[in-house]
């Protein structure tokens, strides 16, 4: 069993320029996948090789190339989260850092796009639980 890494907000930020080029190219590969994915079931190919485990010598050049940029889309989400970051929403570049605020853990949230890890959420929230960073989730009167 592994230990999961805990970030602070600034450790998180250091990972920001590396991760957004990372996310950036997955996001780009997801989008020429896509594209050749409907282009071949235009032709009427393309379906079968989704499923294929064995047996690639039956597939043709196209679905073979298909096949190699799918492999690598996968290992780049894999190198993402070799890093200790969490992929919650690979279309929206949607990632979670384990963290902790005012002594508990929780995950301090990044999307693709933003120069900066400034929200969190609860374990078991989700993108829209998120709260910013520094704002007290808890009333500060008595």
């Amino acid at each position: 069993m592994s230990v999961r890494r805990i970030w602070t907000p600034a450790e998180a930020n250091a990972l920001v320029p590396r991760l957004s080029l990372l996310v950036g190219e997955q996001m780009r590969r997801a989008f020429d996948i896509d594209q050749r994915l409907r282009a071949m079931r235009a032709r009427g190919q393309g379906g079968r090789l989704l499923v294929m485990i064995e047996g690639e010598e039956t597939l043709d050049a196209e679905e073979r190339a298909l096949r190699a940029e799918l492999l690598v889309y996968e290992d780049g989400f894999r190198a993402i989260e070799e890093l200790g970051v969490t992929v919650k929403d690979p279309r929206i570049g949607l990632c979670d850092f384990l963290g902790q605020i005012e002594g508990r853990d929780v995950w301090l949230c990044w999307r693709y796009g933003e120069r900066a890890v400034e929200h969190w959420h609860e374990l078991d929230q989700g993108f829209s639980g998120r709260k910013p960073i520094g704002i007290p989730s808890k009333p500060l009167y008595n």
